[in-house]
């Protein structure tokens, strides 16, 4: 069973989202809170694994109480204000809904939290690693059911998911991976896999262009491209390959 706190100020808020989670036989309600102190005040009180929490509070908003929690468990934040939702998953929340939530809407929400947290628990308890050789056209990666081969001229692109990362294939297959985005950059970078954006590893062979702030890959999949990551692309791949005018 996974414990989990409401933390929302207004009464009508808290009561509807405790509705959902008695309908949830995987969640325990251990808490409702009103303010971010008093969420803190929970935390310490016993482990917990899902933070249900509004963003605009009294005392500490749902931002700032992610920023001062050194380990914090999953969050969700449920708002009335969506332009939060861009500050919320640069925090690295699981999820943003806009209130009001329906039940459905928050049975994705749980879902999804509950498979960070087994993913998670999976890494902790396995060897994180990508094992591969360097001449090889191919890698191997530990996810939560066993060791899979992994053909590199496949992957698209690698998208951050904390403390582990999803591979995006050709033929529109998603994988996991116990092991963290920097982590898979530094094992991957004799394949041609280069970092882009906070969130995203692309594969060098599979960008068709490269715009002021994108990537186009194969299958036209648009990537963010960061300014600082825009340096490191251009020395890497695009100098390199350019051709110039002489």
């Amino acid at each position: 069973m996974y414990q989990c706190i409401i933390a929302d100020d207004h009464l009508i808020e808290r009561a509807l989202l405790s509705s959902y989670i008695k309908k949830i036989p995987s969640l325990n309600l251990v808490a409702e809170c009103k303010t971010g102190l008093e969420v803190l005040t929970a935390l310490k009180e016993q482990p917990i694994d899902i933070v249900f929490s509004d963003v605009d509070m009294p005392d500490l908003t749902g931002i700032e109480l992610v920023k001062t929690l050194k380990n914090p468990p999953v969050f969700v934040f449920i708002s009335s204000f969506p332009e939060y939702a861009a500050e919320g998953f640069n925090l690295d929340i699981i999820d943003f809904a806009v209130k009001p939530i329906s039940f459905d809407r928050f049975v994705k929400a749980v879902n999804k939290s509950i498979e960070y947290i087994e993913l998670k628990k999976s890494a902790t308890h396995s060897t994180a690693s990508i094992q591969h050789e360097s001449t090889e056209d191919y890698f191997f990666i530990k996810d939560n059911k066993g060791i899979t081969k992994v053909n590199t001229i496949n992957v698209l692109y690698i998208e951050s998911m904390g403390d582990f990362s999803k591979i995006y294939t050709q033929d529109q297959k998603t994988m996991v991976m116990l092991v963290g985005l920097k982590n898979a950059e530094t094992q991957l970078q004799s394949k041609k896999f280069i970092r882009v954006h906070k969130q995203y590893l692309v594969n060098a062979e599979h960008i068709i262009q490269v715009l002021a702030n994108e990537i186009i890959l194969s299958n036209k999949i648009v990537i963010p491209l960061s300014n600082a990551y825009k340096q490191l692309l251009n020395e890497t791949i695009i100098d390199k390959l350019l051709l110039k005018r002489f």
